[in-house]
């Protein structure tokens, strides 16, 4: 499709227009333009906020829990409520979400309990993954949410693959990827953005884009216009908007949602937001940006705040409405803690299970050298903890 020239051209970034960021709200919450507000009914916005309350309540809960050595690792969602809540409320539930590792949000929203969440992050016996993976890596079958994986970026071909596999048995859903601008270096961005773009699947690749991959900011990750512009150097529609801006989010995904579903396509999403929060609690983010920085958009530019005060706005909501929330929502949050907390661990003996279909030899010999070990020194090990061996 392009043109031959007579001249060697240098085509450089410098001189194509940076993709705008779509916005509805203001950081005061006050909408732009009349006619992108989405009309939603007072019970559908405040449930949306009550989810965007819960999912901040249960991180400083958990964060505080690792700082006190009852839960090894945790990592928070501070900032970024918005893009989880927006994008999951613009999804339908038969829509296959792949998450990356801060979508602690998507999964309440679809239905997860603070409950699960809490399993999963002790590792109990009633954690849907058996105890097997590190804290927050929840598995949400129940909820159409495949499971966090710790490798970055893994999720993003097997979500491109997961899309052009629906394609050949359902023409009205599509598969959701979150992940970090940070993941988007990865090679397999790359080739799935590729793979989806040539084989027309119906995706939504959601790129987080938090300013910071771990300590690497945004301006050390790449040179380029973000993340959207890959998309289009892809093939690929893309959609770069306020991440903090809960309407926005939800006005992007839906439309993006739309295209992809109508047009059986690819679509590229941008939510350019910010990470609150340090990394994980591995992290100290005070090395690498300073405090008054983090207090900005803490506090100035907070997603939450955004929409307290539209609804405040609108006398959908107010202080003691807000106090009586947090309160019970708390409490809840407080109790599920203590009965995870209280839960026994997994039989040491089911590590061995759901390796493979069928144990091979292997595998078999050092299961029974694990039992004769922790038989022989039972008074070594804490097995009062764990569900018995049999």
């Amino acid at each position: 499709r392009a043109s031959c020239v007579e001249a060697v051209v240098s085509t450089q970034s410098t001189g194509v227009p940076t993709i705008p960021i779509y916005r509805v709200l203001n950081s005061q919450g006050k909408v732009i333009n009349p006619n992108h507000d989405p009309g939603f009914e007072k019970d559908d916005l405040v449930d949306m906020y009550k989810v965007m309350v819960k999912t901040s309540i249960m991180d400083r809960i958990l964060y505080q829990s690792q700082r006190q050595g009852r839960i090894s690792f945790y990592m928070t969602n501070f900032g970024e409520e918005a893009t989880q809540i927006g994008s999951a409320r613009a999804l339908k539930f038969k829509d296959v979400v792949f998450p990356q590792y801060r979508e602690a949000g998507v999964f309440l929203w679809r239905g997860f309990t603070p409950l699960e969440c809490m399993h999963q992050c002790f590792g109990t016996s009633k954690d849907h993954g058996k105890g097997k993976q590190m804290p927050v890596h929840y598995t949400g079958q129940r909820v159409n949410i495949q499971t966090v994986s710790s490798p970055l970026g893994t999720q993003i071909p097997q979500a491109a693959g997961h899309a052009y596999a629906i394609k050949q048995q359902d023409k009205d859903r599509c598969v959701v990827c979150y992940f970090g601008e940070g993941a988007a270096s990865e090679g397999d961005c790359h080739s799935a953005m590729n793979m989806a773009a040539t084989l027309d699947c119906p995706i939504l690749f959601f790129c987080r884009n938090n300013g910071y991959a771990i300590s690497t900011a945004t301006k050390d990750q790449y040179r380029g216009d973000g993340i959207a512009s890959r998309g289009i150097g892809y093939g690929i529609p893309a959609i770069r908007f306020d991440g903090n801006d809960l309407f926005a989010v939800y006005n992007a995904t839906r439309a993006a949602r739309e295209l992809s579903v109508t047009e059986q396509r690819p679509v590229v999403l941008e939510a350019m937001t910010y990470r609150v929060g340090h990394h994980s609690t591995s992290d100290d983010s005070t090395a690498y940006r300073s405090v008054d920085e983090v207090k900005h958009w803490d506090t100035v530019d907070t997603p939450i705040n955004r929409i307290r005060n539209y609804l405040a706005a609108r006398n959908w909501w107010d202080d003691v409405s807000e106090k009586e929330f947090r309160s019970e929502t708390r409490t809840e949050i407080l109790r599920s803690f203590r009965e995870a907390e209280n839960t026994k661990l997994p039989n040491p003996l089911q590590i061995f299970d759901e390796v493979y279909e069928e144990m091979p030899r292997n595998l078999q010999e050092q299961r029974e050298v694990f039992v004769e070990h922790t038989n022989k020194y039972a008074d070594n090990y804490p097995l009062g903890n764990h569900e018995k061996m049999e």
